[in-house]
């Protein structure tokens, strides 16, 4: 049996894209994405669910991300996920997040004065560093 394993999400930055250098020189840069779905009832009013994925880009793209994007910004992000755990004081944590291979920008970049997108919840898993501590991992390309 064949297995698929592709993302592709259209949302707003939840903020600024945050970029590393692994220990080999790889650039790495994570960011949170916001992505609306509207919810339609005819006995309700209408009101939207919003899903907050955590995005990691890796190589050139991922510099061009931080210096091309920020909160707020419009993005399609084509990728696969990844699920990753580790220790954190004693506990094992994990993640479910998608591993970019394509950012499209879209829309213009947001103005000064312009209202924000809704922040991401924090968890303790936001405060896990990207690209560190994943022993050979290297972009996927």
């Amino acid at each position: 049996m064949a297995n698929l394993n592709r993302v592709y999400l259209i949302g707003n930055l939840t903020r600024d894209p945050e970029l590393r250098y692994t220990p080999g020189g790889a650039a790495v840069t994570s960011f949170g994405l916001a992505v609306n779905t509207p919810i339609t009832r005819p006995d309700a009013p209408a009101k939207e669910d919003v899903c907050f994925v955590r995005i990691v880009v890796w190589g050139k793209q991922a510099e061009s991300c931080k210096q091309y994007l920020s909160k707020g910004r419009l993005v399609c992000v084509e990728g696969r996920l990844i699920y990753r755990s580790w220790q954190q004081e004693g506990k094992t944590r994990s993640t479910l997040e998608v591993r970019a291979d394509r950012v499209q920008f879209l829309g213009p970049r947001r103005q000064e004065g312009d209202a924000a997108p809704m922040e991401e919840p924090s968890e303790d898993t936001a405060q896990e560093p990207v690209g560190e501590g994943v022993a050979g991992e290297e972009p996927p390309f």
